[in-house]
Order: structure tokens, then sequence, then C-alpha cells
């Protein structure tokens, strides 16, 4: 049994939780979304408090306790508050810009790079070098920014490319940078 799947999740006030047809709904001022809960696990509501309960007879594995508490941990917190995903382009030339549904990057490629915005995201540009990632589905948000990354990573020498903010990059000595043995 889970440890943390017996807490009880805290539900915000604006947040509202329905069950239609085995799915938990959730509603709040950031959105909506949908979850279904695997056979054995079910949840009730008392207090402004989500509980989620298991019974083991039913369900195959025990770590889907856990797994579906965090997953609906995150959802509350998604419609309550959202996620967002910072992300920064070094390089000379590098930009960005949203135009409709898409997003244009702009990175020393010889060609446009255009990436689809999914429903439910926002994405701004500031300053053409910082592109910030919002929704309230943490999955979305996350796959949308490694989308955004994979384009152009960061390369360990010169360290251009897109990195989320406050990211690392160890940069490495080149050739010329070795001393004569």
């Amino acid at each position: 049994m889970s440890r943390l799947g017996k807490m009880p999740i805290s539900l915000p006030k604006g947040v509202e939780v329905k069950e239609e047809h085995g799915k938990v709904i959730l509603r709040g001022p950031k959105g909506q979304l949908e979850m279904q809960l695997p056979v054995g696990l079910t949840f009730s509501v008392k207090e402004q408090k989500l509980l989620l309960f298991c019974d083991q007879s039913k369900i195959e594995n025990d770590g889907f306790y856990g797994l579906y508490w965090a997953l609906l941990n995150n959802a509350v917190i998604g419609v309550s508050t959202g996620f967002e995903v910072k992300l920064t382009m070094i390089g000379v030339g590098y930009r960005a810009a949203v135009q409709g549904s898409k997003l244009d990057l702009q990175l020393g490629f010889s060609h446009p790079t255009w990436l689809i915005i999914p429903k439910g995201l926002q994405v701004d540009v500031d300053k053409g070098t910082s592109i910030s990632v919002k929704g309230s589905d943490k999955r979305l948000v996350g796959e949308f920014a490694a989308k955004i990354r994979e384009v152009k990573p960061p390369e360990p020498y010169k360290g251009k490319g897109v990195r989320y903010e406050g990211e690392y990059v160890r940069k490495k000595e080149g050739k010329a940078a070795k001393g004569k043995a």
C-alpha cells in the first residue's frame, strides 16, 4: 500500500470534482481535466478533500495507488494554479515568434522550423528569445517544452541552443585549449 495514496488531497476554492462513467472530471479557474481511474481505485470528496481508495483484491499492481494519487494531485494543482515552463534561446540570431497556433523558431537552420501548439497550452514569447509554456496539464506542458528544446539542444562547446531557464550546461574545452604533451 502506498503511504502517499492514503493522504487526502486538499481542494482549493473554485475546484469541482465529478465522476462520470468511471472518469474523474476536475474543473477549476485554469481549465478542465479528465482522468480515467483503473479498476480497483475509487475516490470520494469530503470537506474540500479528495480521498483515493484502493481495493487490493481488484487491482493488479499496488504501484497504481501512489501513481494515480500523484496524477490527481497534479491535476488539482493544474486546474487551480496551472503549470509553467520557461525556456531561453542562446545564440546569435536565435529568436521565436508565435503566429496563430504555431510557434516559429529561427535557430540558424536553412529551413523554417514550425511547431504546432497543442490545444490547452498558451505559449508566450518575450523579447524574442525567452519562451514561456503555460497550461493546466503538467504532462502536456512538459512534453511541449521538451519538444521545443529538442529542436536545438544546448551544445557543450559554445553553449548555444535552447535550454530550460536556470539549466546549467557544462562547457567542454576545445582541442586548441589543450596543452601540448
